[in-house]
């Protein structure tokens, strides 16, 4: 069933962590050693920042799901935030540091309006498997953040 409400945290402590994990994780996807896959729950755009924001290596994230390599907008879709599920616990992790299960979808497709109208040089659509796309739209949405704290 999936939730219709965000239980993410706004607060400036919060942002704050968000953006260093947002600016982190695209400083480490910019080191081509690093592995980066879309179709891989813990390689993929979401995977690498959960990854930041939670400490587990990508095996972690996978073997936590009880390895459902289902894509990250698919487990948000079901995910509600009392079942107990294992992805639940991933999704909480989230949600404690301001984002919600929308939020994943986004970052997932690389979708969301308000980041993609940040960008620098401005709007334009990107690709969501492209290793570069995914570096441009978490730094454009931690200067979105960035802006907001201000």
């Amino acid at each position: 069933m999936r939730s219709k409400k965000s239980f993410s945290i706004n607060n400036d402590q919060s942002k704050q962590f968000l953006i260093d994990a947002l600016r982190q994780t695209s400083e480490r996807l910019s080191n081509g050693d690093v592995k980066y896959q879309w179709g891989h729950m813990g390689q993929c755009n979401a995977g690498h920042l959960i990854q930041t924001l939670t400490g587990m290596s990508s095996f972690e994230i996978v073997e936590s799901i009880g390895f459902e390599l289902d894509e990250w907008s698919e487990h948000a879709i079901d995910y509600c935030s009392k079942t107990g599920c294992k992805v639940d616990d991933i999704f909480l992790s989230i949600e404690k540091h301001g984002m919600s299960h929308d939020d994943i979808v986004k970052l997932e497709n690389l979708s969301d309006r308000n980041v993609l109208n940040n960008l620098e040089g401005g709007f334009r659509h990107l690709e969501r498997n492209n290793r570069v796309d995914v570096i441009d739209y978490m730094n454009s949405y931690a200067n979105l953040l960035e802006m907001s704290t201000s």
